[in-house]
C-alpha cells in the first residue's frame, strides 16, 4: 500500500473511532503548511484540521502524530486520553503489521526488476 492510502486508511479508521467515543474526529491532511515541522492542527468552530507530513517519516510516527491531533483537538482529561490512545492504536495496528519495512520494500522492488 502506497503512503498515501495507507494514510487515507489511518485517517478513516481512526476518525471512526473518534465518533463511537462522540468526539471530533478531524479532517486530515498531509503535508502541513508550515514548512519545517510534523504537525500541525487547526481548530475550527465544530472541528479541525489535523496535517502531518509523512514523506520521509516511518509509519509509526505519522500514526502517532495523527492520534495526538485527535486527542489535542478534543481536549481531553488525561485519564479520557489514554483511554482514547488506547482505542485509537488498538485499531491502527494492524496498519503497522501489514505495512512493510523500507528495506524490506526496497529488496522486494529489486526482486521484481531482476525477474522482469
Amino acid at each position: 500500500m502506497s503512503d498515501t492510502a495507507t494514510f487515507t486508511c489511518a485517517a478513516q479508521l481512526l476518525g471512526a473511532v473518534a465518533g463511537r467515543y462522540g468526539l471530533v474526529a478531524p479532517g486530515f491532511r498531509s503535508p502541513p503548511r508550515v514548512v519545517g515541522v510534523q504537525r500541525t492542527i487547526r481548530r475550527r468552530q465544530g472541528g479541525g484540521v489535523v496535517a502531518v507530513a509523512i514523506k520521509g517519516r516511518p509509519l509509526a510516527g505519522v500514526l502517532a502524530d495523527m492520534i495526538e491531533g485527535i486527542v489535542v483537538l478534543n481536549q481531553l482529561s488525561l485519564a479520557e486520553s489514554c483511554t482514547l490512545r488506547t482505542a485509537l492504536w488498538e485499531e491502527v495496528e494492524q496498519l503497522l503489521q501489514s505495512t512493510p519495512q523500507p528495506a524490506a520494500f526496497s529488496r522486494a522492488i529489486l526482486a521484481s526488476e531482476r525477474v522482469a
